[in-house]
C-alpha cells in the first residue's frame, strides 16, 4: 500500500525540516504551502517533498486541496509542528497493510516550555483523524478548527502509539496564534448567529481558563499549565471582542475642520 503524507505550512522554516525528516519513510510527501516567504518551501523541496502552493482561504479548504494532490492509497496528515515517531511509523505501516477500518485518530504528546505536558487537556491530545484511506475522509469548510467528514460506513479507530507535537516555538508564537485564530473564529461565530459583547467575551474567556486550568488539571503542569490556560482565555476573549467590534462597527468620531473662526 502506498502512503502519502501531506503537511500544511506557512512560514514554518524553524519547524519544517524536522517535520519532513520524521516521515522520510513515506512513499510521497506533499507540502501544501500558502506561499511562504521565509524559505519553507525551498527547504521542503531540498528534502524531497513535492511543494504545491495553495492560497489560504481557511484550513478546511487548504486540507481538502492538499488531499487532492495525494496519490497514495492511504493519507497521513501531519502538521508542521508535529513529528512522527518510530513507534507510530511502524503501527501505521502495519495498519495500512491489513487495515480493518478506513479512518484512524492518532494521539499526540505535546512539548511546551521545556517539558512534556501531562494534563491541561493536552495529553493525550487529538485533532481530526490523521490516517485514512484516500477518498474516505474530507474536511468541512470552516476557516479554523475545521471538522472532518467521514465517507466510510465503518467506525473510526485509534492508534496506540503517539506522535509528537511542538505547538509553540516560543511565547511570542502563543500570542501570535491567539490573535490569528481569534480573528479566523469570528466568521464561525457570525454564521451561528452569536452576538458579541465585552461581558460575553470575559465570561467565555474565563470559562475557557477554568476548564483548562482546573477541570483539565492544568495546574498540575505548573507554569506551562497556567500559560496554556491563559492562552485559551486570551484566544476566546479576543474572539468575542472582535465579534462585537465587527457587529457594532466601532469607528472614531469625524471632526469638522477647526480654524480661527470656530467658536
Amino acid at each position: 500500500m502506498k502512503i502519502s503524507v501531506y503537511i500544511i505550512a506557512y512560514n514554518e522554516i524553524d519547524k519544517i525540516q524536522e517535520c519532513i525528516n520524521s516521515v522520510q519513510w513515506a512513499d510521497e510527501i506533499i507540502l501544501a504551502d500558502s506561499h511562504s516567504t521565509d524559505g519553507t518551501s525551498e527547504i521542503a523541496t531540498e528534502l524531497g517533498a513535492k511543494v504545491v502552493h495553495i492560497p489560504f482561504h481557511g484550513y478546511g479548504d487548504l486540507r481538502n486541496q492538499a488531499i487532492s494532490h495525494c496519490s497514495g492509497d492511504w493519507i497521513f496528515s501531519l502538521d508542521s509542528d508535529e513529528r512522527c515517531t518510530i513507534e507510530a511509523r511502524d503501527e501505521i505501516i502495519m495498519l495500512t497493510n491489513k487495515a480493518k477500518l478506513d479512518i484512524y485518530r492518532i494521539p499526540r504528546k505535546n512539548f511546551f516550555m521545556g517539558k512534556w505536558i501531562k494534563y491541561s487537556g493536552w495529553f493525550p491530545n487529538f485533532r481530526q483523524p490523521q490516517l485514512f484511506k484516500n477518498g474516505k475522509m474530507s474536511y468541512n469548510m470552516e476557516k479554523v478548527h475545521e471538522g472532518f467528514i467521514s465517507h466510510s460506513n465503518k467506525e473510526i479507530g485509534t492508534l496506540k502509539n503517539f506522535i509528537w507535537q511542538f505547538p509553540f516555538k516560543n511565547i511570542e508564537e502563543v500570542v501570535y496564534k491567539a490573535n490569528r485564530y481569534s480573528s479566523l473564529g469570528v466568521s464561525k461565530l457570525q454564521e451561528k448567529g452569536v452576538k458579541g459583547s465585552i461581558i460575553k467575551a470575559f465570561l467565555h474567556g474565563f470559562w475557557s481558563f477554568i476548564k483548562h486550568y482546573i477541570f483539565k488539571l492544568g495546574f498540575l503542569d505548573g507554569g506551562p499549565g497556567f500559560v496554556i490556560a491563559f492562552g485559551n482565555f486570551e484566544g476566546t476573549f479576543y474572539r468575542y471582542v472582535k465579534l462585537a467590534e465587527a457587529q457594532k462597527n466601532w469607528k472614531p468620531m469625524i471632526n469638522e475642520p477647526i480654524n480661527k473662526s470656530n467658536k
